[in-house]
């Protein structure tokens, strides 16, 4: 199982140990690595502003590359061990955990089971620094995806507007995909929520 960064902040560091610990009761293994210009990839925490200025000065494209390298490396280490099986692999993340996810499941290749993604589409406000839109990028790596997706979508984003999630969500090729609605903003993401994430990873890796 591997898990996507979820963005800036303790709530998303909070929601992806949460589903580690989930998936991890469920007899597999869990693992996460920090997103671009996140935690150990730089010296001190950055903001916002600065952690997107710097992914837009290097090319988002570039970016999306490397945190797919990174992805594939970190699933081939833990192939290696002994710990994980190649043919068993599931993916979550949400927001910036779909941004870079995207290319990284496309890249793990045919022993991906499912994805979880969401909180992210082909459009974004102008919060979003500029340099990091790529809607083509973006539906070109989607309808690469052949696994069972299930999309998290929050009904009144603020960040990433409905249009733009609905775009992404059409650009799955995948017979088994489904959507998952909540009614709120960006933040907003009910508690059981949660437990339909795990229950829809759980039905393809058994």
């Amino acid at each position: 199982m591997l898990l996507g960064h979820g963005g800036s902040g303790h709530r998303h560091s909070d929601r992806v140990l949460s589903m580690a610990d989930r998936i991890t009761s469920s007899g597999c293994a869990a693992v996460a690595i920090d997103g671009p210009f996140h935690g150990e990839r730089v010296a001190s925490a950055l903001t916002t502003v600065e952690y997107q200025s710097r992914m837009a000065a290097e090319g988002v494209g570039r970016v999306l590359d490397r945190m797919a390298d990174d992805w594939v490396a970190a699933r081939d280490l833990l192939v290696d061990a002994g710990t994980a099986d190649p043919t068993r692999q599931a993916y979550f993340g949400l927001s910036m955990g779909t941004r870079f996810g995207l290319a990284a499941v496309r890249a793990l290749g045919p022993g991906l089971r499912c994805a979880v993604f969401g909180k992210f589409g082909t459009r974004s406000t102008p919060g979003i620094n500029p340099g990091l839109h790529a809607p083509h990028r973006v539906l070109n790596d989607a309808s690469a995806i052949t696994a069972p997706v299930l999309f998290h979508l929050q009904w009144d984003d603020e960040i990433f507007p409905r249009p733009g999630q609905l775009q992404l969500f059409d650009a799955f090729v995948s017979s088994g995909k489904e959507l998952l609605g909540f009614a709120g903003g960006h933040r907003d993401t009910p508690e059981h929520a949660a437990a339909v994430w795990h229950g829809f990873i759980n039905r393809h890796i058994a």
